[in-house]
Formats: C-alpha cells, sequence, structure tokens
C-alpha cells in the first residue's frame, strides 16, 4: 500500500474537503478544512492525540482526495453532500428521516383545517413542522375545540346538505350548511392562525372584544361560547411548559451519552409553542465530543428541512459557518446561539434531558433485546455470535396477489432497511410451499452470489412443509449448516403455544410462554407477518383497480373500449374465444391470439 503522507505536501493552503480513500477505492472518511494542508497534515503526525476509531482508519488510508471550495461555508456544504451520497464509514451519520408534517389552512372561503406532509403549495397558509404527526392532531384537535374550524375534505363540504356530528358536538359551526357567515368563519380563520403564530394575546383581546358586542346584542349564548373559547385559551396557556413572549420560531438541540449511547434531541418551538420533541441516534459517533455530533447534526439535518430564525445549540459549535450557510440557503437571517439565557436556557436544559432520557431508554431496550437474543441463543443451542436473524411469511387472499416478505433482525434491532418484498409469480395460486420456496431460492440465490450476508438463523411462519422446503431450497444451493426454525402456532393458535420445528429434531421445541427467546422469535414473526400483508393488501388494490389489458402491448385505450364494449366487460371478454376476437374492429388474428394467451 502507498504511503498516502508522500502527497501531502503538494496541497494547498486553501479551505475545501477532502476524502481518505482506502485500498480498495472506498472513501472512509469525508471532512472539511479551512486549510487542507495543516487539516489532513494533522492526521499524519506522530502523537497526535487522534482518538483509536480515526487511529483505525488512518491505518487504513492509501490515498486522498482533496476539492478546494470559495469558503468554509461552500466546503461545509459540500461535505455534507458527499456524506449524504457516499455514507462514509468513519463519519457521523444521522439518517435521512422522512418529512415533517404541517398543519395547513387552506386557500378557501370557508378554509379547510388539515395535516399535510409534502411540498408546500403558496395558495395555502401552513404552520409548523411539527416533530411528529401526533403533534398535528392533537392541535387539530385544540384548534377544533376552540374555534370550531372544519377539517372535512373540499369534495365532502361541497355535497353535505345537513350538519354532520362533528357540528352536533360542538367541534365545526358547520359552514357546509350555511349555519355561520362567510365574515364571522373568517374571524375565527384569523384568531386560529394568531393563536398558530404566538399571539395568544391579541386572540384573547379579539374574543374579549366579540364576547362583549355579543352580550351588548343581547346574544348571550354567543358571548357563552366566546366566553368558553377565552376560557380555553388560558387553560391551553397554563400548561405550556414552555413559552417565549416574542413568539419566535426556534429549535433546541441538545446531545447526551449515556453508556456509550448518543442521543441528540430536537425540540420544536414554533410561534412561542412547545410543539414536542424528536430524538436522533447517530452511527459512529462512539468518540466524537457533543461539538462535533451536534455540528454534523446542524449541517446534515437542515440541508433537507426547513431551517428556524434561530437555534439553540448544546455545545461549543463552530458558529460563523453554519450561520452563513444555513442563512444562504434560508434565504433570511439564521442565529445559533451557544450560551443561551432566560427561557432559551430553559429550552436548553429541556432538551439536554430529553436527550438522557432517550439514551437511557434506548439502552434499557438495547439490553432487553441482548438478554432475549441470548435466551434464544441458548434454546436453539446456538453459537455465542449468531447476531443476524431472517424471518419469512407469506401472503395472501384465496390465491390472488401473492406476496413473500423477509424482516432482518441484526444488532439488536429490526433493521427496516434491509427488509424485502417479492411478488411470487412462479408458484400456483394458493400454493404456500410453492411461493416460500421461489422466496427462498430468490433470496439466498442473490446471497451466494456475494450480494449480501448469510444469516445465523433462518426462521420460516409455517409447518412441517414450509420447513421441509426449506430444507431442500438450501440443500441445493450449498446451504446445508443454515440454522433453520419453522415457527408453528400450534393447535389452538394462540400466542405462547408456537411449536419450533427444527430439521433433524423429532419433536417440536416448545418454550414457556413467557421465556425471552419465544418473546423474541414472535417480535420478529409477526413483524414479518405485517410486512407481508402490508405488500399482499397494495398489489390486490392495484390489481383491483387497473384492467389486464392495460398490459397487453398493441392494444391501447380505444381497442380496450372496443372490446369492453363488444362484450359488455372483462368477464365477458374471458370468455371469448379467438375467432369472437377477431371480428372486433381493429383486432387482427395475431393480436387476437395474443390477447387470449395473456387473458388466459
Amino acid at each position: 500500500m502507498p504511503d498516502p503522507a508522500e502527497g501531502l505536501v503538494n496541497l494547498p493552503h486553501l479551505p475545501g474537503v477532502y476524502r481518505m480513500l482506502n485500498a480498495a477505492g472506498e472513501v472512509l472518511y469525508v471532512g472539511k478544512a479551512i486549510d487542507l494542508k495543516k487539516r489532513v497534515v494533522s492526521y499524519f503526525r506522530k502523537q497526535n492525540g487522534l482518538s483509536p476509531r480515526i487511529q483505525l482508519m488512518v491505518a487504513q488510508v492509501a490515498s486522498i482526495e482533496t476539492t478546494v471550495t470559495r469558503s468554509e461555508a461552500e466546503a461545509l456544504l459540500l461535505e455534507n453532500n458527499l456524506i449524504k451520497s457516499l455514507s462514509p464509514r468513519y463519519n457521523i451519520l444521522f439518517r435521512d428521516d422522512k418529512s415533517y408534517p404541517y398543519l395547513i389552512v387552506t386557500q378557501h372561503p370557508f378554509p379547510r383545517l388539515g395535516f399535510h406532509r409534502g411540498g408546500l403549495d403558496k395558495r395555502h397558509h401552513y404552520f409548523g413542522p411539527f416533530p411528529n404527526a401526533g403533534a398535528v392532531r392533537e392541535s387539530i384537535q385544540l384548534l377544533q375545540k376552540v374555534f370550531r374550524i372544519r377539517t372535512c375534505e373540499d369534495t365532502v363540504y361541497a355535497n353535505r346538505s345537513r350538519p354532520c356530528l362533528l357540528h352536533q358536538i360542538r367541534r365545526c359551526t358547520a359552514p357546509c350548511v350555511n349555519l355561520v357567515s362567510e365574515a364571522a368563519y373568517a374571524e375565527d380563520i384569523r384568531s386560529a392562525e394568531l393563536f398558530l403564530s404566538g399571539k395568544d394575546d391579541e386572540v384573547v383581546e379579539r374574543l374579549i372584544g366579540r364576547m362583549h358586542t355579543a352580550a351588548e346584542r343581547t346574544a348571550y349564548e354567543e358571548a357563552a361560547i366566546y366566553r368558553d373559547q377565552i376560557a380555553a385559551l388560558r387553560k391551553v396557556r397554563e400548561k405550556q411548559f414552555v413559552s417565549d413572549e416574542s413568539g419566535r420560531d426556534a429549535d433546541i438541540i441538545a446531545c447526551e451519552r449515556v453508556a456509550g449511547i448518543t442521543c441528540v434531541n430536537l425540540v420544536m418551538v414554533r410561534g412561542g409553542h412547545h410543539l414536542g420533541d424528536k430524538n436522533f441516534f447517530p452511527r459512529n459517533a462512539e468518540d466524537s465530543d457533543p461539538a462535533q455530533i451536534l455540528e454534523a447534526f446542524i449541517s446534515q439535518h437542515y440541508l433537507q428541512h426547513g431551517v428556524p430564525p434561530l437555534i439553540v445549540a448544546g455545545a461549543q459549535i463552530a458558529v460563523a459557518p453554519l450561520e452563513h450557510l444555513l442563512s444562504a440557503q434560508a434565504g433570511r437571517k439564521v442565529q445559533i446561539t451557544v450560551n443561551p439565557a432566560g427561557s432559551r436556557r430553559t429550552w436548553l436544559d429541556m432538551a439536554a434531558k430529553n436527550a438522557q432520557l432517550g439514551a437511557e431508554q434506548t439502552l434499557g431496550l438495547q439490553s432487553t433485546q441482548e438478554a432475549r437474543l441470548s435466551a434464544l441463543q441458548q434454546a436453539l443451542e446456538l453459537p455465542e455470535t449468531a447476531q443476524r436473524i431472517e424471518c419469512f411469511d407469506v401472503s395472501h387472499t384465496m390465491g390472488e396477489a401473492t406476496v413473500a416478505s423477509c424482516v432482518v433482525y441484526d444488532k439488536s434491532a429490526l433493521q427496516k432497511s434491509e427488509y424485502r418484498r417479492y411478488n411470487i409469480t412462479g408458484a400456483a395460486p394458493g400454493d404456500d410451499y410453492g411461493a416460500m420456496r421461489e422466496v427462498l431460492t430468490r433470496r439466498y440465490h442473490r446471497i451466494i452470489a456475494g450480494e449480501g450476508r448469510i444469516p445465523d438463523l433462518v426462521l420460516i411462519d409455517g409447518g412441517q412443509g414450509q420447513l421441509g422446503v426449506a430444507r431442500e431450497v438450501f440443500a441445493e444451493l450449498g446451504l446445508n449448516d443454515m440454522a433453520l426454525v419453522a415457527v408453528a402456532k400450534g393447535v389452538e393458535r394462540k400466542p405462547g403455544l408456537e411449536q419450533l420445528l427444527m430439521p433433524g429434531r423429532a419433536a417440536p421445541l416448545r418454550l414457556l410462554k413467557d421465556h425471552p427467546g419465544l418473546h423474541l422469535i414472535q417480535s420478529i414473526r409477526d413483524e414479518a407477518h405485517r410486512f407481508a400483508i402490508e405488500g399482499h393488501r397494495a398489489r390486490r388494490a392495484k390489481t383491483r383497480t387497473s384492467s389486464p389489458l392495460e398490459s397487453i402491448a398493441g392494444v391501447g385505450a380505444k381497442r380496450r373500449q372496443r372490446l369492453l364494449a363488444r362484450f359488455g366487460g372483462l368477464r365477458g371478454l374471458m370468455s371469448a374465444s379467438v375467432d369472437e376476437l377477431v371480428q372486433v374492429d381493429g383486432i387482427s388474428r395475431t393480436l387476437a391470439e395474443k390477447i387470449y394467451r395473456e387473458l388466459h
């Protein structure tokens, strides 16, 4: 292996990004630097104080690639784009989470309040983002209770002839049947938007004014409604643990580590209201300090999600380049503070506590999973090194749209990114044995070809028949030493009464209901069952909403219309002969024979 330190003399004293590669050309690490030469040379100095993990990385480095940028902020942007695309094994990595949910107020004479996830449309008003869907729905329920705003879809709204149940329980003013004027409904919408923006005092003042006006008109029932709204808002403010008088949007980020488990907690404050928090667990962060972890989180997270005007960080991070990068991305000034005071300090203390609890809970869960795995290893006489389990299940409805699932358990957790579904096409409808044969053959043929890892244990949801099929497949593929267990539900088909069938064992193994190893098997089996059913339902729905004619080349929309009109639908078409198909305008004998073959 060439010495990468030999080429360092030619590195420039400029900002940029460096990539460390091993002998196979794999990127081990991506980093940024204000001065490329000083930063990269520091890895190869003696007694440089590198952590054991980084020392191990440096020992594998065969070459170094660099890219010069115009500024440190530009280097930061390039660094994180490369980290996202390459996923280097020695960089701190955060999971690429799906988009956050928003609360939407639609553009409409009588706007709708609803849940939204995805792209934002400038025609509507959005509030958020919220850390999870539950926080959005809780806010919707609150706004329904206080301001009685509709949540129904426009198609439902346009076709109502009488008020729905929500109106009867005082959760909607029923604009669909004109029980509220457009002006009064607009007032409710305005109050809701002010509340979501953190202007609680202004909302209360507006409601007090409307209450007094109604009382002067002797509309006492209407005034009582406003009185109840004011009381409800005051209760909400009393329950609010943190608040900000300025109503400024902010994210608060803290990092804590417990017994090697690192957790980053993100608290979202919008309009002065605490919307909730979310935990993140970085990879490759074992010997990184909190500042490095939070810098990685901020740069990776906000390249994918919206940036609030204020970020409060719980470590002494490099603020200037991050502020410059995020401000440029957001198109407005973004402030990052690492020494908060007052209410912001309260936010940060709360985030730190949440991060600590998240790490402790994960540690406890990991200990439980390790205990379950150890118990299963002993019960099945597996080696202590056995960690990876793959489980298979098959789902169909009377043979229709058969789908097989494979779920993976490894590193004391279910690895959802490694789940796979298989559409079964080679087995007869309803042939569970044939479906199991097909999925196992497809799965392990690829693995023995070098496209994956061989598991330590394979679980099959089924009985002796499925177990026999699995043994035959593994024998054909040369995997005779594979640990294999079929999980049969037993005569009564109740949880806790499962029978474990294994090759070479005459009698089934029955574990006690409270056996930790059985609990692990049940959780993996149930996940495989859920994943298979979900895929089967999606495939069945797709099949039932599309015509088999659509997949036949040469049969376009007009020909499909003629065929269905001539035979009165798909059932009549299925019973038609080739001679009858030829009689349809535009259908030649060759095409008729093709249609007949495809349909049968």
